[in-house]
Formats: C-alpha cells, structure tokens, sequence
C-alpha cells in the first residue's frame, strides 16, 4: 500500500511530510509525495522548485522509506491530488493545513477541504507547529 502527501513549499506541508512518513514506516508502506500546480501562472510559489523538490527527495532517500514523486499539472489541485492517490490505491492521505481567514474560507474554496470530502481512503490533516 501507499500513503500520499499532498507537498507544497510551505511549514504545513513539511509537517505532513515528515507525518506520512512516520505513518509510513509505522506501517511499512511507501510514499507518493504529490506536488500539484495548475499551471495557470508565470510563478507558482506552490510548485517546488527544482532546489526544493531535491531536498525533498534527499529527506525521502535517508528515511529509508520507498517513494514516488510526482508533479502533475491541471485544473484543479484537490482532483490532481485525489487522481494521484486512486492510482496507487492509496492507504491514507496525508495534507497540510494552513490558516486561513474567514473571509478566505468564504470566498476562495478549499483545496484541503476537497480532498477530505472526496477521498476515497481516510485524509490525516496536519497543521504546522508554531
């Protein structure tokens, strides 16, 4: 089985990283860390630079944990997200949660709210230490 991490460059998601793979050796399974972008702007602060994903794969090799990175591009994070983890039939979802405003949970949708309301596996939400 495979647990996917929902990946962004930002404290929530190293948190969810370094969560998934906790849960991953707990279970003895791997991890598909997915870093997703729509591809709609010149600069994605969300999209891990190449230096980023690097040190991402440099944490997944000494974790000893097998892994799988994967970048896709599309409309929409959350069903790229939940794409990823039919295709391997994944065990668990692991996602960052950062704060929003209210305001900001009215207007703008959710991508991590998608991906716990519409994932067919259970979805661990992890928040960023402070």
């Amino acid at each position: 089985m495979t647990i996917v991490i929902g990946f962004t460059p930002e404290p929530a998601s190293t948190q969810a990283l370094e969560r998934g793979l906790e849960e991953a050796r707990r279970r003895g399974e791997s991890v598909l860390v997915v870093n997703a972008t729509k591809g709609d702007a010149f600069v994605d602060t969300r999209y891990g630079t190449d230096s980023e994903i690097g040190q991402v794969r440099q944490q997944l090799e000494e974790s000893g944990v097998p892994f799988e990175v994967s970048q896709p591009m599309g409309p929409d994070i959350a069903d790229l997200v939940l794409e990823e983890a039919e295709r391997v039939d994944a065990s668990l979802i692991v996602i960052g949660l950062r704060h929003r405003t209210p305001v900001g949970k009215l207007l703008l949708g959710s991508t991590a709210q998608r991906i716990l309301l519409d994932a067919s596996c259970p979805v661990l939400a992890v928040k960023p230490l402070r």
